[in-house]
Protein backbone atom coordinates (compact mmCIF):
# COMPACT_ATOMS: atom_id res chain seq x y z
CA UNK A 1 0.00 0.00 0.00
CA UNK A 2 1.40 3.20 -1.16
CA UNK A 3 1.47 6.23 2.27
CA UNK A 4 -0.42 8.68 -0.20
CA UNK A 5 -3.51 6.36 -0.44
CA UNK A 6 -4.53 6.42 3.79
CA UNK A 7 -2.67 8.90 5.34
CA UNK A 8 -5.11 9.49 8.17
CA UNK A 9 -4.65 5.73 9.62
CA UNK A 10 -0.60 7.34 9.96
CA UNK A 11 2.26 5.12 9.05
CA UNK A 12 5.62 4.40 9.61
CA UNK A 13 8.33 5.54 7.12
CA UNK A 14 11.27 3.77 6.59
CA UNK A 15 14.37 5.50 6.21
CA UNK A 16 15.99 5.76 2.70
CA UNK A 17 18.77 7.04 0.85
CA UNK A 18 17.25 7.97 -2.01
CA UNK A 19 17.88 11.90 -2.55
CA UNK A 20 17.45 14.58 -4.97
CA UNK A 21 19.34 17.73 -5.83
CA UNK A 22 17.47 20.49 -4.46
CA UNK A 23 17.52 23.84 -6.62
CA UNK A 24 19.55 25.41 -3.88
CA UNK A 25 22.17 22.69 -3.89
CA UNK A 26 22.03 20.84 -1.15
CA UNK A 27 21.06 16.94 -0.83
CA UNK A 28 17.29 16.15 0.32
CA UNK A 29 15.43 13.12 0.87
CA UNK A 30 12.25 13.84 2.66
CA UNK A 31 10.72 11.21 4.63
CA UNK A 32 7.52 12.92 5.28
CA UNK A 33 5.85 15.12 2.79
CA UNK A 34 3.16 15.64 0.48
CA UNK A 35 4.93 13.15 -1.87
CA UNK A 36 5.72 10.41 0.62
CA UNK A 37 2.66 10.50 2.72
CA UNK A 38 -0.04 13.12 1.42
CA UNK A 39 1.29 15.41 4.31
CA UNK A 40 -0.57 18.79 3.96
CA UNK A 41 1.41 20.97 6.48
CA UNK A 42 5.13 19.64 6.97
CA UNK A 43 8.22 18.23 5.55
CA UNK A 44 10.30 16.55 7.83
CA UNK A 45 13.54 15.41 6.43
CA UNK A 46 17.33 15.02 5.64
CA UNK A 47 19.46 17.41 4.59
CA UNK A 48 23.10 17.20 3.11
CA UNK A 49 25.85 19.80 2.21
CA UNK A 50 29.28 18.10 1.35
CA UNK A 51 32.47 19.07 3.18
CA UNK A 52 33.63 22.49 1.11
CA UNK A 53 29.78 22.92 -0.19
CA UNK A 54 27.32 25.29 0.26
CA UNK A 55 23.42 26.16 -1.28
CA UNK A 56 23.38 29.46 -3.28
CA UNK A 57 21.30 32.31 -2.21
CA UNK A 58 17.59 31.70 -1.53
CA UNK A 59 14.13 32.49 -0.07
CA UNK A 60 11.56 30.44 1.30
CA UNK A 61 8.62 32.77 0.91
CA UNK A 62 5.94 30.85 2.55
CA UNK A 63 7.72 28.73 4.62
CA UNK A 64 10.01 28.49 7.80
CA UNK A 65 12.46 25.71 8.18
CA UNK A 66 13.90 24.43 11.34
CA UNK A 67 17.06 22.18 11.58
CA UNK A 68 19.03 20.33 13.98
CA UNK A 69 23.19 19.25 12.41
CA UNK A 70 23.10 15.60 13.36
CA UNK A 71 26.73 15.38 11.76
CA UNK A 72 29.14 18.35 10.95
CA UNK A 73 31.07 21.31 12.09
CA UNK A 74 31.97 24.90 11.43
CA UNK A 75 28.80 24.98 9.25
CA UNK A 76 28.16 28.92 8.47
CA UNK A 77 24.49 30.25 8.05
CA UNK A 78 24.42 33.46 6.52
CA UNK A 79 20.90 35.48 6.43
CA UNK A 80 19.68 38.72 6.11
CA UNK A 81 19.08 41.08 3.54
CA UNK A 82 22.50 41.57 2.00
CA UNK A 83 23.59 38.39 3.78
CA UNK A 84 25.34 39.87 6.74
CA UNK A 85 24.57 37.73 9.79
CA UNK A 86 26.93 34.86 9.75
CA UNK A 87 26.67 32.88 12.85
CA UNK A 88 28.58 28.80 13.06
CA UNK A 89 27.16 25.68 13.98
CA UNK A 90 28.40 22.64 14.99
CA UNK A 91 26.74 18.73 15.57
CA UNK A 92 24.08 19.42 18.30
CA UNK A 93 22.82 22.88 17.16
CA UNK A 94 19.53 23.58 15.92
CA UNK A 95 18.87 26.50 13.40
CA UNK A 96 16.24 28.79 12.33
CA UNK A 97 14.99 30.20 9.04
CA UNK A 98 11.90 32.57 9.08
CA UNK A 99 10.06 32.55 5.82
CA UNK A 100 11.41 35.42 3.34
CA UNK A 101 14.59 35.31 4.55
CA UNK A 102 17.25 35.19 2.46
CA UNK A 103 19.87 32.67 3.26
CA UNK A 104 23.03 30.65 2.61
CA UNK A 105 24.14 27.84 4.45
CA UNK A 106 28.33 26.76 3.91
CA UNK A 107 30.00 24.08 5.28
CA UNK A 108 33.74 24.85 5.87
CA UNK A 109 34.04 21.53 7.49
CA UNK A 110 35.71 18.50 6.46
CA UNK A 111 33.27 15.97 6.95
CA UNK A 112 29.78 16.75 5.59
CA UNK A 113 26.79 18.19 7.29
CA UNK A 114 24.13 16.20 8.02
CA UNK A 115 20.76 17.97 9.10
CA UNK A 116 17.51 16.53 10.01
CA UNK A 117 15.20 19.41 8.56
CA UNK A 118 11.43 20.53 8.91
CA UNK A 119 9.02 22.82 7.02
CA UNK A 120 5.67 24.18 7.79
CA UNK A 121 5.08 23.16 3.73
CA UNK A 122 4.29 19.76 2.40
CA UNK A 123 6.76 20.34 -0.35
CA UNK A 124 9.85 21.73 0.01
CA UNK A 125 10.54 23.65 -3.17
CA UNK A 126 7.28 25.09 -3.56
CA UNK A 127 8.07 27.97 -2.38
CA UNK A 128 11.78 28.75 -3.32
CA UNK A 129 12.96 31.91 -4.81
CA UNK A 130 16.88 31.95 -6.05
CA UNK A 131 18.39 34.44 -5.08
CA UNK A 132 21.55 34.73 -7.76
CA UNK A 133 22.72 38.65 -6.95
CA UNK A 134 23.27 37.40 -3.49
CA UNK A 135 25.56 34.48 -4.43
CA UNK A 136 28.54 36.56 -3.95
CA UNK A 137 27.97 38.11 -1.03
CA UNK A 138 29.17 34.98 1.03
CA UNK A 139 32.86 34.39 0.32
Amino acid sequence: MSHVEDVRLGCVVHGTDRSYRSQQGSSYAGAISKETVGSRDIWLGRVTIPAGGRTRAHVHQLHESAFYLLEGRDVELWTGAALEHREVANAGDYLYIPANVPHVAVNRGDIDAIFIGVRNEATAQESVVMRPELDSKVP
